[in-house]
């Protein structure tokens, strides 16, 4: 017997959220109907979202969130296991919210600048359950589940001080770029581009060949997957179905509709001590909140850019941003705020916030605060000036010569993802483009990592300088109540 949703959302959107008896609902979810009802003629529920009306404001995100989701719900056994899995546990989104509640206003406004499906910010809960330190078995890496492949292609850092992967919103750029390119591969079908995203674009694409070369449906409930992605999808639209059916049991958490952190670019080295220190927050939770840095300093070259317990008007009214990211600025005949934020590059609303000014008027004199960076400090530890604290030189790594042979549904991204090299690398190797075409039975040549011990550098003896710096810094730490401490 085929199990079915009573509701489908019509044209892809669900305008107004649906009035229904818990039971009622319940009910729905194992109403059986006709085989012919799910013929392939039927509009494909993957696809993109249609041009829509301006997306619902509310001051709840979670509730923004539900009525903004714009995937078709199509009634399938799987779709029913999945919902059953949930409502099993109707706690888990509060608990999972707990720790995305500093990251999921700034993931839903990427998504929405980039008009994407707000299907997708919910990606990291199905990928990771928003865990930023998760690694899988495969050694995807971050709440969007990243390998490293993937993340150098697009543009994420990743060394002994900084991995991208693991920096929420960076990984956030990266994944939704990853996800657009897999959309236009399959061609604006959402389903097809999500399930490669977990399980690889060659193996879907295989997939879906096979189908009709058999002359099947190559709807994505008929492809064979393996049995992570075919759970996979599913897992997504159960999520999507009970965030607008709450009245199902299911506990939609409340979070407000607006940022309670906020990306701050130092623009430069900074240690987490001393910038903790400045901003007067808890070192610990800056630590938590930016899982990307590996250690307590930045990387030299960066990135610089941190995320603050703070809000941006917090931010901008506190002294170190004051004294060390603004400076000052005399009004002159015929300036006007707007005039002003676009020769600095900023913003009215910044230059009002920092000013304290209620309205745009300005007078001949008048001295402003421009936030522009001015900082006239180091803001890192000198760690050179202790062996014992100098950090480990790893031997070069030596790489052994691996020979792949081209079988049918390998691609060159599936292979740089399997491999853990990145497609760049692959390319030079081979003397390919990234359009070139593989043919089964030809040979790729691969220069794999050997293992190799890294000779660790043996102290000489005792510091106590950093200690007592770190201790001073330490002493002067204040508890923020703006964002909880994050679980890990």
């Amino acid at each position: 017997m085929i199990l079915s949703l009573l509701v489908l959302l019509p044209g892809c959107l669900q305008t107004q959220p649906q009035s229904a008896t818990k039971q009622e609902v319940l009910n729905a979810l194992t109403l059986a109907i006709p085989p012919a009802e799910q013929k392939v003629s039927q509009p494909t529920p993957e696809k993109a979202a249609l041009e829509t009306p301006k997306p619902y404001i509310e001051k709840d995100l979670w509730r923004h969130i539900a009525l903004n989701l714009k995937f078709e719900i199509s009634p399938h056994p799987r779709l029913k296991k999945r919902i059953d899995w949930y409502l099993s546990q109707p706690d888990y989104l509060l608990k999972v919210n707990t720790r995305a509640a500093p990251y999921l206003y700034h993931i839903v406004k990427k998504v929405e600048q980039q008009k994407l499906p707000l299907e997708l910010a919910l990606l990291p809960f199905v990928e990771s359950d928003f865990r930023p330190h998760a690694v899988s078995k495969q050694q995807a890496v971050g709440a969007w589940q990243l390998v490293d492949a993937t993340a150098y292609h697009f543009g994420l850092e990743s060394n002994d001080w900084y991995d991208g992967r693991k920096d929420v919103l960076s990984a956030t750029d990266a994944a939704l770029a990853y996800l657009k390119y897999l959309n236009k591969t399959f061609k604006g079908n959402w389903l097809h581009a999500i399930a490669a995203y977990n399980s690889g674009e060659g193996r879907v694409k295989s997939a879906i060949k096979k189908n009709r070369k058999l002359r099947k449906s190559t709807h994505y409930w008929h492809l064979s997957l393996p049995k992570e992605t075919s759970e996979y999808v599913p897992k997504l639209l159960a999520l999507s179905y009970l965030l607008q059916h709450p009245e199902t049991g299911f506990k939609r958490p409340k979070l407000a509709n607006h940022a309670t952190t906020t990306i701050l670019d130092v623009g430069q080295e900074f240690n987490f001590g001393i910038l903790a220190n400045l901003l007067e927050v808890n070192k610990q939770q800056l630590h938590a909140l930016n899982p990307g840095f590996l250690r307590h300093q930045s990387p030299i070259n960066g990135p610089h850019k941190v995320l603050v317990p703070l809000s941006e008007a917090a931010l901008l009214k506190s002294a170190f941003y004051r004294e060390q990211l603004s400076h000052s600025y005399t009004v002159v005949k015929n300036d006007t705020l707007y005039g002003i934020a676009r020769r600095f590059n900023t913003s009215v609303n910044k230059i009002k916030l920092l000013n304290d000014k209620q309205n745009n008027l300005i007078r001949i004199g008048e001295r402003l605060l421009i936030n522009q960076a001015n900082i006239n400090r180091s803001l890192t530890v000198d760690y050179q000036i202790s062996p014992y604290l100098q950090q480990q030189t790893p031997v070069k790594q030596a790489t052994i010569e691996h020979h792949h042979t081209i079988v049918s549904g390998d691609s060159l991204w599936d292979l740089s993802r399997h491999y853990q090299v990145p497609l760049k690398d692959l390319l030079d190797w081979n003397n390919l483009q990234a359009a070139s075409i593989l043919s089964p039975g030809n040979v790729l040549i691969l220069h794999l990592p050997a293992k190799q011990a890294v000779e660790p550098v043996t102290p000489t003896n005792m510091p106590t300088y950093l200690d007592k710096l770190e201790n001073a810094v330490n002493a002067t730490e204040i508890p923020s109540a703006t964002v909880p401490n994050l679980p890990q």
